[in-house]
């Protein structure tokens, strides 16, 4: 094992020590190495002994370092008091609040399915009985050519006019879904621009 293998496998064994204590300790056995230099780093390693004890062997000493250490301050100690208390208290008003908030996302989601569904049902309605007018018109060219063309206009328009909120109706739902995954991807990331 080189110096490299070794320092890669005590980083990974390292990892749950805090920030400031895994840079310390990185830092520690770079200079443990590089002191040694490159001609002794066989005998460095022997000394140091598996990279998993000697992470084990700095994490108790800290652990037992931090134990016997006072917090930082008093503040300190009693802020993290506090907001335990402030979190046992909020509980019974934060939970059915943030369920009534996910209660109105839905609905607000349901509703706007809803109307979407309304627009469709709008649009082809609209499109079927200018299909059925335009149709129908027919049967009355026998009877009166104005009444067949009055007809065949109206049957048209509700057509022209059928096609046209579908098409409306698809661009909403393109816009409104695009929307929504922006929203929970921004969500997802806790809000963050990249």
């Amino acid at each position: 094992m080189n110096k490299s293998e070794y320092m890669k496998i005590l980083t990974h064994e390292l990892r749950r020590l805090p920030k400031e204590d895994y840079y310390r300790a990185v830092d520690y056995f770079e200079e443990y190495f590089a002191e040694a230099g490159p001609e002794n780093e066989d005998q460095a390693i022997r000394d140091l002994g598996s990279p998993e004890d000697a992470a084990k062997s700095l994490i108790m000493d800290l652990a037992a370092e931090n134990a016997s250490k006072p917090p930082k301050s008093v503040k300190r100690g009693l802020s993290a008091i506090w907001i335990g208390i402030l979190a046992v208290c909020a509980a019974p008003v934060a939970l059915p609040l943030a369920l009534a908030v996910a209660i109105l996302v839905l609905a607000a989601v349901a509703v706007v399915g809803i109307i979407l569904f309304c627009i469709v049902l709008c649009a082809i309605c609209l499109t079927a009985g200018g299909i059925v007018t335009l149709v129908s018109s027919g049967f009355l060219i026998f009877r009166s050519v104005g009444d067949t063309l009055c007809n065949a206009g109206m049957g048209l328009i509700f057509t022209g006019f059928g096609v046209l909120i579908a098409y409306g109706a698809i661009l909403l739902f393109r816009f409104i879904i695009t929307k929504i995954s922006k929203g929970l991807a921004k969500a997802m990331k806790g809000g963050r621009k990249k």
